[in-house]
């Protein structure tokens, strides 16, 4: 793309400070009011998934741009709203030059919104395998990560834990929960029900070690290089109703993978994987006993990005 130059932008905290570890072009999405003064001449705008604003699409049309709605999802759970608001939702798709779709479902919906120009190349998180930033040694035993946990998730995962380690002894658990406002509430929890049954509990932040029964990692950026040096993932935000997280991480680690059945918002990228393990919480259990002796996750088929990225690098 020569001396082309791109600015990234983000809704939330977090993807602000991400965006910052690949860009020092990174700004917050302003609400929609402010976008007049705010958006910049540009050659191509492209954005994410469902973030289907009229005004910023709108305005870049106004000032030239190509607009290119990447990774375009519609959801089980909100594609009947979607659908009482079609009405609107086509006048933004006739702003959209081109639509890149995660599976044929999301593109059957997205035409009946009225999008134009819509490929399906599968979902662009599966494309890129993900990599660790910083390397840590293998804790002995078997050791479990319950990953991006939820409100009321990591009771559930502490009991089916503590109910396997009774015939595996050697196991670990290192708990990592999705929002760092949390990390005091459920350590407090946790340190409860873990003295009850004689199990050792720290905090990652205090030793940064591995070490001992149950961990809480609180801290954030650690949880792909906690897949690692992992036997068994636990994937949260799928026992409680958020829709489940990224299962997609955990492949390049040979990490077995168990998750809850609520699923919607991945439902897509679990389409495309094979040997996920799914249960409620009071199967986690006897399902973490089946993971020891399962194969490890695998992708049905690889995303291609070729397409998506001539029709950005034939603008600029």
């Amino acid at each position: 793309m020569g001396r082309s130059r791109c600015a990234v932008t983000t809704i939330t905290q977090t993807g602000f400070e991400e965006a910052r570890k690949i860009s020092d072009e990174v700004r917050y999405l302003p609400f929609e009011p402010l976008l007049w003064f705010w958006t910049g001449r540009q050659k191509v705008l492209a954005v994410m998934e469902a973030e289907l604003w009229f005004l910023l699409f709108y305005i870049a049309k106004l000032r030239g741009a190509k607009t290119v709605l990447i990774n375009a999802r519609i959801s089980d759970r909100s594609w009947k709203s979607y659908l009482r608001f079609r009405w609107f939702y086509s006048k933004i798709f006739d702003l959209i030059d081109e639509v890149y779709a995660q599976s044929e479902t999301d593109r059957r919906r997205l035409e009946r919104l009225g999008a134009k120009n819509v490929e399906v190349i599968g979902n662009i998180k599966l494309a890129e395998p993900a990599r660790v930033t910083r390397e840590y040694a293998k804790p002995p035993g078997t050791v479990v990560t319950a990953a991006s946990t939820h409100e009321g998730e990591e009771e559930g995962i502490l009991e089916a834990f503590i109910e396997w380690k009774k015939g595996c002894e050697d196991a670990k658990l290192l708990i990592v929960p999705r929002h760092p406002e949390r990390f005091d509430r459920v350590y407090e929890t946790v340190k409860k029900r873990a003295g009850e049954e004689g199990l050792s509990l720290h905090r990652w932040s205090e030793t940064r070690s591995l070490e001992g029964d149950i961990v809480l990692i609180d801290a954030m950026g650690e949880l792909i290089n906690l897949y690692a040096v992992s036997d068994i993932v636990v994937l949260g935000g799928a026992f409680a109703p958020v829709g489940g997280h990224n299962p997609a991480e955990v492949l390049p680690f040979g990490c077995r993978l168990v998750t809850g059945r609520r699923i919607f918002n991945q439902k897509a990228i679990f389409d495309q994987m094979e040997g996920v393990l799914f249960c409620d919480l009071p199967e986690l259990a006897e399902t973490l006993r089946k993971a020891r002796d399962s194969e490890p996750p695998r992708l049905r088929r690889r995303v291609s990005l070729e397409s998506l990225l001539k029709g950005i690098s034939d603008v600029v």
